[in-house]
């Protein structure tokens, strides 16, 4: 047994792979099996376990891969957006870099005790993050394939053993490329314990049963089937849920919320840091459903949050402590407040400073209470598990190595 951040987990007695499928509202699987395109998934849910799981808010990619890896929240291992601001140095800075990981993860701690460790990631944002503590094992990224390295990456000649070549960031090939490699590497290397982590640009454009939709999934189950059938232990699970955040003539309903507080406080003295923030924001234009809020020295968060809650779309509005407490986030590095709209609704800075000239759907996105349900799938039935429970979607790797038959 091995401990992790306060939980115990069991070596892995067959290969076990963790899917995390990025932005995988329930239905979009829902809609898939009912349309009969992942046959796959249909067995499993009726063989195995489907339950619906609590992401960590805010629902977004980095704290909730995070999450995953570590088995614990925000509060734990620190990543609690993919962006912040960084009040040591005044800048506003990607939480991509692995010094902001206050806690270790699963992964390392496998490879640590000696056991074959393989991860595979679309975006390379992550990499660094999911492969910290590695001393051995491979890591790479979609986005990055040709660049991979034997001392940086564990593997060389990614693009030849998986057969495809360095896809568009911006395209549903990224994900696919991370399952087709995750095939050939359970082929070739049979690892103990893999992760595998999608993007989300397909679940940006395209909603539950859509034709786009379907043809990803039924793309995803088939590169399932073949892990199943290695005999592997899979767990999948999601880092987060996605809505349409549109009004009723289909146009973006965003909060501006700096040209909000440059109103009532003046230009500049608030700062509002929007953690959704990466460097791919063509499909989202930078608006998600959470927002956190600096305000000026002698400005106290009980006075404005409950203005700022008045505003039409806002769903909770919450001083620092309240909001690390009810989402379990680390005090320190999120602002004095913590603003989240509601389901139909994102929270931009300015509106002079997103281009939403890119979105050429209506607007999708996620961030807030709204989009934290997600699915958790298990190819094996469980034993010792009370389904009536709360299941929060860091539960992957306890399920798979501690309960999966």
């Amino acid at each position: 047994m091995l401990q992790v951040n306060e939980r115990r987990y069991a070596l892995p007695k067959a290969p076990t792979v963790v899917v995390c499928v990025d932005g995988c509202e329930p239905d979009y699987l829902a809609q898939a099996v009912a349309a009969g395109h992942m046959p796959w998934l249909k067995r499993t849910l009726a063989q195995g376990a489907g339950l619906v799981a609590d992401c960590v808010v805010p629902s977004f990619t980095n704290p909730n891969n995070l999450s995953i890896v570590t088995g614990a929240p925000p509060s734990v291992h620190g990543i609690c957006g993919n962006y912040l601001f960084d009040v040591a140095s005044g800048t506003e800075v990607m939480m991509n870099d692995p010094k902001w990981l206050l806690a270790p993860t699963i992964l390392a701690a496998l490879a640590g005790a000696g056991k074959k460790v393989a991860v595979v990631t679309a975006k390379d944002k992550l990499r660094r993050l999911l492969g910290h503590g590695m001393a051995e094992g491979i890591c790479f990224s979609s986005e990055k394939s040709d660049q991979a390295t034997q001392e940086e990456n564990g593997i060389t000649g990614v693009n030849a053993l998986v057969g495809m070549p360095v896809p568009d960031v911006y395209s549903a090939q990224l994900s696919e490329f991370v399952f087709a490699a995750g095939v050939k590497l359970m082929q070739r290397e049979r690892p103990d314990i893999m992760y595998l982590s999608t993007t989300d640009y397909v679940q940006h454009k395209h909603a539950p049963g859509a034709p786009e939709a379907n043809a990803f999934y039924a793309m995803m189950d088939s590169y399932l089937a073949q892990l199943d059938e290695a005999g592997c232990v899979i767990a999948l699970t999601a880092d987060h849920g996605m809505n349409s955040k549109v009004k009723m003539d289909g146009t973006p309903d965003v909060i501006y919320l700096q040209d909000w507080f440059d109103r009532k406080l003046g230009p500049a003295a608030a700062r509002v840091i929007l953690p959704i923030t990466d460097p791919y924001v063509v499909h989202h234009g930078a608006l998600g459903s959470f927002a956190t809020v600096y305000l000026p020295p002698g400005v106290r968060a009980s006075d404005l949050a409950t203005d700022v809650q008045q505003i039409r779309g806002m769903e909770t509005v919450l001083a620092r402590e309240q909001a690390a407490q009810r989402f379990e986030l680390p005090a320190d590095r999120i602002g004095d407040l913590v603003c989240v709209s509601e389901r139909f609704t994102v929270i931009g800075t300015s509106a002079s400073r997103h281009d939403l000239s890119g979105l050429d759907a209506p607007l999708r996105s996620h961030g807030g209470v709204s989009e934290q349900k997600v699915p958790l799938v298990v190819n094996r039935p469980l034993r010792g598990v009370d389904s009536a429970r709360r299941f929060r979607n860091f539960d992957a790797f306890d399920l798979a190595l501690n309960h999966a038959q």
